[in-house]
């Protein structure tokens, strides 16, 4: 995907909290589930150690549907630390997303 720089800049912050706001429609899930993506995947944070909020259940329910689908995409990828994504699958139900 091609990202805006200040989409890339989210997705890259590392080392400290961030809180992602802007207008319906403008990638806000497309981007938090990249940069959790890459804090799981790249960086080896366990999913139980985020805590990511949103304003419905039913956008809590796609963020972690989107994230299952992310970490079993990685899980098909040469290289991939399959004991780690399969723990992170084991996680994701009681994850903190809500």
């Amino acid at each position: 995907m091609n990202w805006t720089k200040a989409q890339k800049e989210t997705i890259e912050t590392r080392d400290k909290n961030i809180l992602v706001s802007a207008a319906a429609g403008s990638g806000k899930t497309a981007v938090l589930i990249e940069r959790i993506r890459q804090l799981i995947i790249r960086d080896k944070v366990d999913i139980d150690r985020f805590l990511i909020t949103t304003f419905t259940n039913a956008a809590a329910a796609e963020m972690k549907e989107r994230l299952e689908k992310a970490i079993r995409e990685a899980l098909k990828e040469e290289g991939a630390d399959r004991v780690f994504l399969r723990r992170q699958l084991e996680l994701l139900p009681s994850a903190n997303i809500s």
